[in-house]
């Protein structure tokens, strides 16, 4: 795409549909007279006489807490220097939109026609009863300074100047984890900064206090080396005059530096200017968008650097967005009057912290990688991280309660974290309950297909989580190429090749031989069969070589079922297997089958289903309730299916009291408690909508999952295998990496479930390796 191209779409981006980036949207309903009477007059009078009474009130009542103010003078806007408060709006709308997407904070952007400091100041002070927060953005130093100082100091909210802060915070966290992979102490670093404006004083600033020394920091601004015999600067960027003499340019300066820092200007760097530099040097080329030196430059000159720049097409971006919605976050949530030092240092570490732990595999798809993890290429977090809101908005929060800024304490810190997940829509609670549950006993999981990059990064994934130990099976040398090209940390896993261990495999064959011999099933077919992975590893978890087994990521269902249900078979007392998804909806988790297995079950078959669905979410420490679905509510209409799902749920009552089921009924009336009350008082599902949905066959609930998958944008966690004596869990076709731990979390607390009620004296051995 060309430049003319690229500015055409940046405006049409703007000005199509609605102008603009964000709009207010009511968060209270207002549908009907009565709600407009609440929302303005009269019923409005009554939190305004609450909050005159006490002002603290105003965050019970209105939005204030969760309100942040980005104000500008549009003085210094990006690389386009003063072009006005007008022309600044596109960024603050910007900057209001990453503040709603990241952080869940509302925003209202506001661009003053104010240079003077005076003028500015009192403008922005006066806004302190409608705004939780104050963002200062894009104003020119050394104003800036002053402004921020000042508001700072007579306001009881929390302000931040981004530009300065933000830079400061985010390379802040990367220098630690740089100096930490170089092998280099902060006192000991000699550093070089380029730039002497609000973010290269705020970094400086922040380096300091980190540890680095100010006798080993020279700092250069447009003029040149900042002595104490310059008397063009004021006293901010005096503090960081260097007495040193044997320095007279940047090129001087660098010459066995450590770190140099850029807040400059493109292309002042050379790379002989780079091979001066000490062994294992880190460089931040931060200025945007052409760095001081291009990065590929920079690491073809020196193999040992560690490299930052302000671009997104380069590894180590230093951009603001991995602090600023967070910061503010922690500060608004425990009602702080102040971002202050220690909320400063707590979001750096907090940071610089994360990067250290496994990516998730959503991060690594996001940004169309295989293996993120710390070290030279990964030194701070990326910016889709979701872990980001949790990590640094409760160390914020923490370190303000802790420095004694904070109005509003917080108990459980737990629930709050829990809350800011919530906050992004990552109401992922019950797959974490899960995980815990699962890795305090961790099981043996055979994986089927692994010669596939998506099983062993799954495979890698459970075991730094202990959820799991991997066994892979498959082709020896092609697992340990892709593990050796995908970077994986799988050295020691047990790989086994079904066909390289020939006594080993009579035993299976012997085993299957005297299970399928009255099927037709000989010897000869037998050893044959074994060799094939699914058949491999239904026997070790039936011999007790293992206790699970996941399969199904490149084979259809019915054919990586089919080995399990011959080798191991159903549990005692079941008499058919069944499938159910389990759908991360927003509005919570619903189970949702038999999706997979039985395709127009019988009403003595959808009991069966019924119950073994039952079983299968109370494992998940969810009290079951289920809706029989149909076209057909209590009896409205007539035909084959309402009378099924009538009968089975008849059959359900009498049989199974202690299962709280009912139908038949439609699935609105299922979800919406209020709707069922008010036109079947008597059901037995009143007062809660349904968490489990039964369907009266495989084409309805198949349909049901995937419409939800798609347009509900609900997260599909299954197939759930129910029935069989051990766990063996099916994977769909071509699922994603998380899908895949997913699965094998829930087939390890599944084996956990089995073994608890395996009859004494079953076969159980450990194999030698």
């Amino acid at each position: 795409m060309n430049k003319t191209n690229r500015k055409q779409d940046a405006l049409d981006y703007h000005s199509n549909g609605r102008p603009g980036k964000i709009q207010v949207v009511p968060t209270k309903s207002t549908n009907t007279q009565r709600d407009l009477t609440l929302a303005y007059s009269p019923g409005v009078a009554e939190p305004c006489l609450k909050i005159a009474d006490n002002k603290e009130d105003v965050y019970k009542y209105t939005a204030k807490g969760n309100l942040v103010a980005v104000i500008s003078n549009g003085t210094a806007v990006l690389g386009l220097g003063n072009i006005g408060p007008e022309a600044s709006k596109p960024v603050m709308e910007g900057k209001g939109l990453l503040f709603k997407i990241y952080a869940d904070i509302d925003v209202f952007d506001l661009e003053v026609n104010a240079t003077s400091i005076d003028e500015f100041v009192t403008i922005v002070k006066a806004l302190e009863p409608t705004f939780g927060g104050i963002n200062l953005e894009d104003i020119s130093a050394p104003s800036c300074f002053e402004i921020e100082r000042r508001l700072k100091e007579e306001m009881k909210i929390p302000v931040m100047h981004d530009d300065q802060h933000g830079t400061a915070i985010i390379s802040g966290a990367a220098l630690l984890n740089a100096c930490e992979i170089q092998g280099k102490k902060l006192d000991k670093i000699k550093m070089v900064v380029n730039g002497a404006g609000a973010a290269a004083v705020s970094c400086s600033k922040t380096y300091l206090a980190l540890g680095v020394k100010q006798e080993n920091m020279v700092m250069f601004d447009i003029n040149g080396l900042i002595t104490p015999a310059r008397t063009d600067l004021d006293d901010i960027r005096m503090q960081f005059a260097t007495g040193r003499t044997d320095i007279s340019s940047l090129t001087d300066a660098m010459k066995g530096a450590d770190v140099f820092i850029g807040l400059s200007a493109g292309h002042v760097v050379s790379a002989e200017m780079l091979k001066g530099m000490a062994k294992n040097p880190i460089v931040f080329a931060m200025a945007n968008p052409v760095p001081e030196i291009d990065y590929d430059v920079a690491v073809k000159c020196r193999k040992d650097i560690i490299m930052a720049t302000g671009r997104a097409d380069f590894p180590n971006q230093v951009n603001n967005v991995l602090g600023f919605p967070y910061i503010f976050r922690g500060a608004l949530d425990v009602r702080a009057t102040a971002i202050n030092e220690a909320m400063k240092l707590a979001a750096i570490r907090s940071i610089a912290e994360l990067a250290k732990k496994p990516v998730p595999e959503a991060v690594n798809l996001a940004y169309n990688t295989r293996n993120l993890k710390f070290g030279k290429d990964y030194i701070i977090p990326k910016p889709m991280d979701q872990r980001l809101i949790t990590e640094v908005s409760s160390a914020v929060a923490k370190a303000a309660v802790d420095s004694g800024v904070a109005r509003q304490k917080i108990a459980d810190w737990d629930g709050y974290r829990e809350s800011l997940r919530l906050r992004i829509g990552a109401d992922d609670r019950l797959l974490r309950n899960i995980a815990n549950k699962a890795k305090q006993n961790p099981k043996r999981v055979v994986f089927a297909e692994a010669d596939n990059y998506k099983i062993l990064k799954a495979a890698q994934i459970v075991r730094e989580e202990c959820i799991a130990t991997p066994i892979l099976l498959g082709n020896v040398s092609r697992i340990k190429s892709i593990i050796k090209h995908s970077d994986l940390e799988l050295d020691d896993v047990e790989i086994i090749d079904p066909r390289d261990h020939p006594a080993r495999f009579e035993e299976y064959a012997e085993y299957l031989y005297h299970k399928r011999q009255r099927r037709v099933l000989t010897l000869h077919e037998a050893r044959k069969i074994v060799t094939q992975r699914n058949y491999d590893g239904a026997c070790m978890v039936q011999l007790g070589e293992a206790d699970a087994l996941i399969s199904g990521l490149t084979k259809d269902y019915v054919t990586t079922v089919k080995p399990s249900l011959q080798i191991i078979g159903t549990a005692e007392g079941v008499n058919r297997v069944a499938g159910v998804y389990l759908m991360m909806t927003k509005k919570g988790p619903v189970f949702i089958g038999d999706a997979t297995i039985n395709v127009n079950p019988t009403i003595q078959e959808l009991v069966d289903i019924t119950v073994l669905i039952d079983r299968s979410v109370k494992q998940f420490n969810i009290k079951p309730r289920i809706a029989v679905l149909s076209y057909s509510n209590f009896g409205s209409n007539d035909g084959e299916i309402p009378f099924k799902t009538r009968e089975t749920v008849r059959i359900l009552h009498e049989q199974y009291p202690d299962i709280l089921v009912d139908g038949d009924m439609q699935a609105n009336f299922a979800l919406n408690p209020t709707l069922l009350a008010d036109n079947f008082p008597f059901s037995t599902l009143n007062g809660a909508p349904a968490n489990t949905l039964v369907f009266p066959n495989l084409e309805s609930a198949n349909i049901a999952y995937k419409l939800l998958q798609e347009i509900g944008d609900a997260e599909a966690v299954g197939p759930i295998l129910l029935g069989l004596k051990k766990s063996v869990h099916i994977l769909q076709l071509g699922s994603s990496v998380r899908e895949i731990v997913n699965m094998v979390t829930i087939a390890v607390v599944d084996a956990q479930e089995k073994a608890k009620n395996e009859t004494p004296g079953a076969i159980s051995r450990t194999r030698n390796a």
